[in-house]
């Protein structure tokens, strides 16, 4: 069931963003770094940030990997430095998410692109169901959810952060289970 929902991210973010020759930040990218990897070879520059990564990840040349919290390495992060941010079902374990997204429109260069993916109200109790009643998803990883959010909630996070509203695209998907957010920085 996880493996179908990163899937389903998977294609939302490539329906969104070209990748070619761009400076790509993926925060909360996991310790394999699964979809960055897949992104290696066509981006010039991968920032990855997570609590725990790979070492083969930190030993690529493409590659800047820093571990630690996002809120911690935020700030040390280079304003209008990455052309792509990408946050994927990441947002909704952060204690202070508003910050997060600040920093990701203050990171964005002009005409950047953050793409943000969180669990859904709708979406919750099905997650529950498969960690705590089937076993099918990892119990801790839901039990750390702080908050879920439909594009009513996340809209205005992102417009607060700084994006246009104009320049934001948030819908539901995933079956309605997700919001993704594809927010671009104006030029």
């Amino acid at each position: 069931m996880d493996r179908f929902g990163v899937w389903l991210s998977a294609v939302a973010v490539r329906r969104h963003a070209l990748f070619d020759h761009k400076r790509v930040a993926d925060f909360g990218c996991g310790f394999d770094a699964r979809l960055a990897r897949e992104l290696l070879p066509r981006v010039d520059e991968m920032l990855l940030v997570d609590v725990h990564l790979a070492g083969d990840l930190k030993d690529h040349g493409k590659v800047h990997a820093i571990e630690g919290r996002i809120e911690a390495v935020l700030p040390t992060v280079a304003s209008r430095s990455l052309d792509i941010v990408m946050c994927l079902s990441v947002l909704e374990h952060l204690e202070h998410p508003q910050r997060a997204l600040d920093g990701f429109c203050r990171i964005l260069a002009p005409g950047g692109l953050a793409l943000i993916n969180v669990p859904s109200w709708r979406g919750k109790p099905w997650l529950e169901l498969s960690a705590f009643r089937l076993g099918l998803s990892p119990a801790a990883e839901i039990d750390d959810h702080r908050r879920y959010y439909d594009p009513r909630d996340l809209w205005p996070m992102l417009v607060q952060a700084g994006f246009r509203p104009s320049e934001i695209s948030c819908k539901r998907h995933k079956f309605g289970l997700n919001t993704f957010a594809a927010c671009r920085v104006p030029t």
